[in-house]
């Protein structure tokens, strides 16, 4: 798993006390992390002009694996992926791939087959013409061309488009089209910039498994870029978060959404209740300066600053607080809700004594049955073990 940079200094030393970032050592890892690397990107560095785009970037791609770009815009997640096709120089640092330097390779010497957001297709070629483009005749013949060209447009499955042109067919086909056309050539990497995005919903739902079909079947590693996090951990092996610059995160999709290791991560991906607390003592924390409760799971040191999390599916709302181990109870006035098809989403506001205080608002979800039992004010039930806690510096505390 990839440590952040400005988190590495938070791991604990050997036989101190856990400090920040202990949960670095201790989350689960890649199922295939003992999978040679087909590709590393060791401290890769880029500025234009003044402005720092990439700093310090250290990550790996496996055999048979799909690696996530996600974040938002600006935070260079593009400029790394072109980086590593060849299509930017980096400042510092080394792209490795199959144990050789390709850093100042060119693209064509790469072997990485490279799918674009606008599919980059020449519109003055058939579909047959398109996917043979990058079969060079000395490396194969006219009829393995026309082999490949038939396997390909069968795997893409649109078997009877080999005569038509770009502009005959749909933005989806169009994007199939470019998929053949870059693994085509049987690249060693398949490299995906945003190459959903200018689709349907509908469209872009089947297409990316689509291609997580291809990719799983063709055994390819492949680094896709998107600023979507749902297509990022739906279809993705390993998702790497990116802000300004910085990997705050590389991990399972399912420690990325449930274990966190920063702030923006956690801000980032899904929906998330944040509210500022103060430890009054080694185990127990104070909210909004008069809700208090233990997080017995954890040290602290009194008069700390920090902010505790937690997701709207955790929380559940009561007419009365419950006295239940490892659960707290915050009183709440019920705003206003969404429609979310399943479920609602209910944006209340935490009760406090001084009016004056800053309100405390937190989005809950709820199933659609549970309507019947509201009321304008009721209580969240929060299972301590759901809780996120960060410090001032955005690490994660548990």
């Amino acid at each position: 798993m990839q440590t952040p940079i400005h988190l590495q200094n938070s791991l604990p030393q050997k036989g101190s006390e856990l400090s920040a970032g202990h949960l670095l050592l201790t989350l689960k890892s890649y199922q295939t992390a003992n999978a040679k690397a087909v590709l590393e990107a060791i401290d890769i560095q880029k500025s234009f002009a003044q402005t720092k785009v990439l700093e310090h970037i250290n990550l790996d791609l496996k055999a048979g694996e799909l690696v996530s770009f996600l974040g938002p815009s600006g935070c260079g997640k593009t400029t790394l992926l072109r980086i590593i096709a060849g299509l930017e120089q980096p400042d510092y640092g080394k792209i490795i791939k199959q144990d050789a330097d390709i850093t100042h390779l060119n693209t064509a010497k790469r072997k990485c087959g490279i799918v674009f957001q606008n599919y980059a297709l020449f519109p003055n070629l058939t579909v047959a013409e398109n996917i043979a483009f990058g079969l060079h005749k000395k490396l194969w013949t006219a009829a393995d061309i026309q082999t490949r060209i038939t396997e390909l447009l069968q795997l893409i499955e649109l078997p009877d488009i080999a005569h038509k042109y770009p502009n005959q067919l749909s933005g989806g086909q169009q994007q199939r089209v470019a998929l053949a056309r870059a693994i085509a050539p049987k690249p060693d990497i398949l490299l995906l910039d945003e190459p959903l995005s200018a689709l349907d919903a509908l469209v872009r739902l089947n297409l990316r498994q689509k291609i997580r079909a291809i990719q799983r079947q063709l055994n390819l590693p492949a680094i896709m870029v998107t600023h979507d996090q749902e297509e990022a951990l739906s279809i993705s092996d390993r998702v790497a978060v990116m802000n300004k610059g910085l990997i705050e995160q590389l991990d399972t999709p399912h420690n990325i959404y449930y274990q966190p290791q920063t702030r923006f991560v956690a801000q980032f991906i899904g929906t998330m209740n944040f509210m500022q607390a103060t430890a009054i003592s080694a185990h127990g924390l104070k909210i909004a300066a008069q809700y208090e409760f233990d997080h017995l799971s954890m040290n602290f040191k009194a008069g700390e600053q920090l902010e505790i999390a937690f997701r709207p599916e955790n929380a559940a709302l009561v007419l009365e607080p419950l006295q239940c181990k490892g659960q707290f109870s915050l009183p709440v006035r019920i705003l206003n809700m969404e429609f979310l098809g399943a479920k609602r989403r209910l944006f209340c506001e935490l009760k406090q004594d001084h009016p004056q205080t800053e309100p405390i608002q937190l989005q809950i979800d709820i199933e659609n049955q549970q309507l019947m039992h509201l009321a304008d004010e009721m209580w969240l039930q929060i299972p301590i073990q759901a809780l996120h806690v960060f410090d001032l510096q955005g690490r994660a505390r548990c």
